[in-house]
């Protein structure tokens, strides 16, 4: 079960991980907290823009169907609205995701987690991956329905209780996924007009922690999280920085997803290449 702020989250964010789950039969659930209504249309090349621009949350709708069919995935709505960026005073608009009390939408999530009855949970870290609020408060609240779901005295009208046995954060966009990727681009094509950019990419990427603990072998599903990514027409253009290495490449260089493990209730190792590692163990 994989929670994300916006409609597009789940394509730009594990997506091949959840292709390669269901290649082996895993039951994926999405669940997006918001609509992605105050999104920018990102696209300059998107068809029938004017009816888009009318219309943007049935817009957004209908691209994240298209993505879950392309992932055969399940799909939950929390149905919360989406908050934008903070106003200049700090606050958000009334009834958007981030202005909700966290112990509601709390609660709306742990219902859904005591239906589906997930063994893994994958979020956002507690900088939402990149501070927007909606990321920021998926992490809250993916956090604390990790925690309450398998609670009785928390929700008790929400369902009976489940153990969720691991909890991870999306680490897709890191530093050493990002060299190996312009190490082999750079051995492969040393005159490269993209040299100039990965050297910038790198430079303003080098400090970031190495926090990744399982590199799930996803490869085989890149062009399924592409496919993903682009029926989200609205947000990714076709020369979006998303699709910056051929898949091949990435193939070679990097042929994994990766994932930083932050809870768990079976045993673990440090390295893992499997997000549900340990849990057979314990069944």
């Amino acid at each position: 079960m994989s929670v994300h702020a916006h409609p597009d989250d789940e394509s730009s964010k594990g997506a091949a991980t959840s292709a390669y789950y269901r290649s082996r039969g895993v039951e994926v659930l999405v669940v997006s907290c918001t609509g992605g209504e105050r999104g920018d249309i990102l696209n300059d090349a998107l068809p029938d823009r004017p009816r888009a621009e009318r219309d943007i949350a049935g817009l957004r709708r209908r691209e994240m169907a298209e993505a879950a069919r392309i992932l055969d995935i399940q799909h939950r709505w929390l149905g919360y609205v989406d908050s934008g960026m903070a106003n200049e005073d700090g606050s958000f608009p009334l009834n958007s995701f981030a202005s909700v009390p966290l112990a509601t939408s709390a609660e709306a999530l742990v219902r859904i987690v005591r239906r589906f009855r997930p063994q893994v949970m994958v979020t956002y870290d507690e900088n939402g991956g990149y501070p927007h609020p909606d990321h920021i408060r998926c992490h809250q609240i993916a956090v604390a329905a990790f925690d309450a779901a398998s609670d009785t005295s928390v929700y008790p009208n929400a369902g009976e209780p489940w153990q969720v046995s691991k909890l991870y954060y999306d680490n897709v966009f890191n530093y050493q996924r990002i060299k190996a990727n312009a190490d082999t681009l750079l051995a492969e094509q040393p005159d490269s007009p993209l040299t100039e950019q990965l050297s910038e990419m790198l430079t303003w990427m080098k400090d970031r922690p190495a926090r990744a603990t399982t590199h799930v072998p996803a490869g085989e599903f890149f062009e399924v999280r592409d496919a993903a990514l682009r029926a989200h027409a609205s947000q990714v253009a076709a020369d979006s920085s998303f699709f910056f290495w051929p898949n091949d490449l990435q193939r070679r260089a990097w042929p994994f997803e990766d994932f930083e493990l932050a809870r768990s209730i079976v045993p673990t190792e440090d390295t893992e290449s499997d997000l549900f590692a340990g849990i057979e163990d314990m069944e």
